[in-house]
């Protein structure tokens, strides 16, 4: 088993989050994992870097820790084409430590450049698209491609790594876990379903499958209950919703209703470790055994040094 630390790109600004990398490192963390947004999910939240240029920086900061995206759409915003290029680059100047990990977008990220943004089934096709022409552009050579929705045109990438990086795909039902045993390297969820994994490794899928768990840490419950419904009530919403909203302030219409008894439902919230070890446990009896720690607490490094000093041997035993 692998544990990682989430790394909030609509909660902090780029240079922040290279330095809460690099004490990830120190802390004992196996990889870190970023989302690729364009926008934060809430205003409050603030944020919304650049990933690809803050993992190349991470990169070049660390030694040993993985490097994962959490996860990225190579269908709309993005041309899959950008996506092979620059995911090979990154596994060169990380020396072979990125995971690619993407999933089939969300509204609040995709419609910024004015093409729309389709339906499920739509997303599903387009992202089956994507991820043969990134194999494709892997294999090396000049290579061309006409899908449906998707086209490449005589197109090669130049730098390619010696061991290309896996490709996770998330998965939140049957249509998207096919994808992920066709098409991936892995398997990556936000809950923990075991229908997922037995779908998965029915469907022949032998890779790793990774999760997020959300916890909220801080020394006292209450701190970290308010805490993460300022940031991060969103969650609750469900993906039907958090798939289709185009904007924060639509989410934060949504999520009004959201109150602090939802949140200590949604998160592992407090102080206590036993609290966080249920939670991920969960997790791992569901059969991940990548397992992403998502803090809606206050305070980052506090959270780090919680880990290090006192959750990191309970959840490793639990491997």
């Amino acid at each position: 088993m692998q544990i990682g630390y989430k790394l909030s790109s609509e909660g902090f600004g780029p240079k922040e989050l290279i330095r809460q990398a690099v004490r990830a490192e120190q802390a004992g963390f196996d990889f870190v994992e970023m989302s690729d947004h364009f926008h934060p999910w809430l205003d409050v939240q603030g944020h919304s870097p650049f990933t690809w240029t803050v993992f190349g920086a991470i990169a070049a900061r660390t030694d040993r820790v993985g490097l994962a995206t959490g996860v990225t759409c190579p269908t709309v915003r993005y041309h899959p084409a950008i996506i092979a290029q620059a995911a090979a680059t990154l596994a060169i100047v990380s020396d072979g430590r990125f995971t690619l990990g993407v999933g089939a977008g969300e509204r609040l990220n995709e419609h910024v450049v004015g093409q729309g943004f389709p339906g499920v089934r739509g997303r599903h096709e387009r992202l089956r698209e994507a991820l043969e022409i990134i194999r494709l552009l892997w294999s090396g050579g000049y290579q061309s491609y006409e899908g449906r929705h998707l086209q490449l045109e005589d197109a090669r990438i130049f730098d390619l790594p010696d061991r290309l990086p896996a490709i996770v795909v998330a998965a939140s039902g049957p249509a998207s876990v096919a994808i992920a045993t066709e098409l991936g390297d892995g398997l990556f969820a936000t809950e923990p379903k075991p229908d997922l994994v037995r779908d998965y490794q029915r469907g022949g899928g032998a890779g790793p499958r990774y999760a997020e768990v959300a916890l909220a840490w801080a020394p006292d419950e209450e701190q970290a209950v308010r805490a993460a419904w300022q940031t991060s009530r969103w969650s609750v919403t469900g993906w039907k919703v958090m798939s289709e909203l185009p904007n924060p302030v639509n989410f934060d219409a949504a999520s009004r209703t959201v109150t602090e008894a939802d949140i200590r439902q949604q998160f592992a919230v407090g102080p206590d470790p036993e609290t966080h070890v249920a939670a991920v446990r969960t997790y791992v009896d569901a059969g991940f055994d990548h397992l992403v720690l998502q803090n809606a607490g206050p305070d980052p490094d506090g959270f780090l040094d919680f880990y290090r000093d006192t959750l990191a041997d309970r959840l490793r035993a639990l491997g």
